[in-house]
């Protein structure tokens, strides 16, 4: 399967997760390929992918082959085939839940990567992205899950603590300028428990209002961002129209539904 990528060289991550990844090709590309309304960094895709859910497959992928082997290599009857059979099944199937999937997203084209299929939208057919209890994009009036991008409800939960007390440090903050006629220098808790901030003349953000606006929220939710304000940029480009492609993962299902087939004709005969 083929993956085309996105932009932004930079990127910020979460506990357990990876953000966006500059593609070094796209980058490295000369200046007199380029077109002239592109600037270079765009050419750098945006990878989205879950570090957590990475670790955990190569893990179980490990330990499915370390078992599975050693019923092969030291079973005695029909427990070698049973290991071999299971092996074939789970050895894919893990690898397509954990390592597999994958969002990339470049300025003409959302490519997601899910277990068994890849789904290339360009933005002109991207209708909406959502983030609820799982990432949802909309193109070309179908719905497709986006498995790589993972919902954390712990996350959500965190951020928004967060951002509450951010809010509340921000509105202590205003009361005291009130007070004080605007000639507070220090944030919430004062000179000794927190660092301080330049006086801003114009009365604007103090350390609470940035803490606000810098308050980051889940990963998903940054993600999803990101990928809107990619498909808004994407507006009127003319290369980034076309239909949506969906390209099934064979070589993922083949072994798996063998592996399957195999584990029941085994039951039946045993």
């Amino acid at each position: 399967m083929s993956d085309p990528q996105g932009d932004n060289p930079s990127g910020h991550s979460a506990a357990g997760q990876e953000t966006p990844v500059p593609s070094s090709a796209a980058a490295d590309r000369p200046a007199a390929d380029r077109p002239a309304d592109r600037p270079a960094d765009q050419y750098a895709d945006r990878i989205y992918r879950s570090m957590s859910g990475i670790v955990a497959g190569v893990l179980l992928a490990v330990l499915t082959v370390w078992f599975c082997g050693d019923a092969v290599i030291r079973g005695g009857g029909m427990a070698p085939w049973y290991g071999l059979a299971a092996l074939v099944l789970l050895l894919p199937l893990f690898l397509a839940f954990t390592v597999i999937p994958a969002v990339r997203a470049n300025p003409d084209r959302l490519i997601v990567r899910n277990p068994f299929r890849t789904i290339t939208a360009p933005w002109s057919t991207v209708e909406s992205i959502q983030a609820g209890l799982s990432v949802e994009l909309r193109a070309d009036g179908k719905k497709y899950q986006v498995w790589a991008i993972p919902v954390s409800l712990r996350q959500r939960k965190r951020a928004g603590r967060r951002a509450m007390m951010a809010k509340g440090d921000q509105a202590v903050q205003e009361s005291r300028r009130s007070r004080t006629g605007g000639a507070d220098r220090y944030p919430v808790g004062g000179p000794g428990l927190r660092s301080r901030v330049r006086a801003n003349p114009g009365g604007g953000t103090g350390y609470a209002e940035s803490a606000v606006n810098s308050a980051p929220g889940a990963w998903a939710d940054r993600s999803v961002d990101e990928l809107r304000e990619l498909a808004s940029q994407a507006e009127g480009r003319p290369t980034a129209t076309g239909q949506v492609s969906v390209v099934w993962a064979w070589w993922i299902i083949a072994p798996v539904l063998a592996g399957a087939v195999a584990l029941a004709v085994l039951g039946f005969a045993g």
